[in-house]
């Protein structure tokens, strides 16, 4: 079975109440973490976004588990401070903190004013920013001029063992690409059949790394709270990644979604209250032979979903 983890979604707490949080996912029996790295949340519903390189250093600093991020260097962040905010951290807490890149979305790249690029253009540049990653922790003086540039940058405050760099991938064409490049693959719950593509896809192009699953799911004590927060929190995971890259504002998001039904949201977020039932869900993507699932209760009341969970979901799946 892999190891299973709990996602810190810092679209929907405040950054205090996910470290509670993240502890607590540590007492109940989670072995490892994850966050996301947001300037604006999804929708107004969720009204959070804070900075996630600050909280990973407290929530490092808080528990013992691993934790990873997944970043979009590039645009909002120059790839030469993403090099040194992962440097810090993995020298600080050794072996504990891995970094995922992928080519981002809009509603978080869009407020530096620069222009959007295209798909093929923003995966360009995540090559280009992960060689200069890869260079920086290797002690390098990176000068680079291309899609991103960077002068005479240099290192000093680096860690015995350079964090891995996974890819962040969805379709079965970015992991065959991401294998070329990348130390592990992560990708989202979709229909089984769909995950065994991409992971196949990411195996096939050469990648030999672990890959991690971040399985966004809906728990209540009722059927109808369980799909009613689905809906209220998550309806935006019904957009496809092109509309969904390209979409600015929480705005355009509720106009996107603004004909999604409750029903609709049973084909993107694993909605059910029983307990039995998300087990044998999350054992169809285990039998895959992924390394690590994190979970993502897309829910608000997380502090029953970690009770239920640790006791009557992880103990069916070791």
């Amino acid at each position: 079975m892999p190891a299973f983890g709990f996602h810190a979604s810092h679209e929907q707490f405040p950054p205090s109440v996910l470290l509670r949080l993240v502890s607590a996912a540590e007492n109940v029996g989670f072995s490892r973490a994850m966050c996301s790295d947001h300037f604006a949340p999804f929708g107004v519903e969720q009204g959070e976004s804070g900075f996630a390189w600050s909280w990973l250093g407290a929530a490092l600093a808080r528990t013992d588990l691993p934790l990873g991020v997944v970043n979009a260097p590039g645009q909002r962040y120059h790839p030469a401070i993403v090099a040194q905010a992962a440097a810090t951290l993995a020298e600080m807490f050794p072996g504990r903190f891995w970094l995922a890149v992928g080519s981002g979305q809009a509603i978080n790249e869009h407020i530096t004013g620069d222009r959007w690029p295209s798909k093929p253009e923003r995966n360009a540049r995540l090559c280009e920013c992960v060689e200069v990653i890869r260079a920086l922790f290797a002690g390098e003086c990176v000068d680079h001029r291309g899609l991103v540039t960077v002068d005479q940058a240099v290192l000093w405050s680096r860690p015995e063992q350079p964090p891995p760099v996974y890819a962040a991938a969805v379709t079965p064409e970015t992991a065959r690409w991401a294998a070329g490049w990348a130390d592990g693959l992560i990708t989202i719950n979709q229909e089984v059949t769909a995950v065994r593509q991409v992971i196949e896809a990411y195996r096939e192009g050469g990648g030999a790394g672990p890959v991690l699953l971040q399985v966004h799911l809906s728990w209540a004590a009722d059927e109808a709270t369980a799909l009613r927060n689905a809906h209220e929190q998550w309806r935006t995971a019904i957009l496809g990644s092109d509309l969904g890259w390209d979409l600015a504002t929480p705005a355009e998001f509720a106009q996107a979604t603004a004909y999604v039904r409750p029903e609709d949201m049973r084909a993107h977020v694993l909605v059910s209250s029983e307990p039995g039932t998300h087990a044998n869900w999350l054992r169809a993507y285990a039998d895959l032979g992924v390394d690590e699932i994190y979970l993502h209760q897309v829910g608000l009341d997380q502090d029953a979903f970690l009770d239920v969970f640790s006791a009557r979901v992880l103990p069916e799946l070791v």
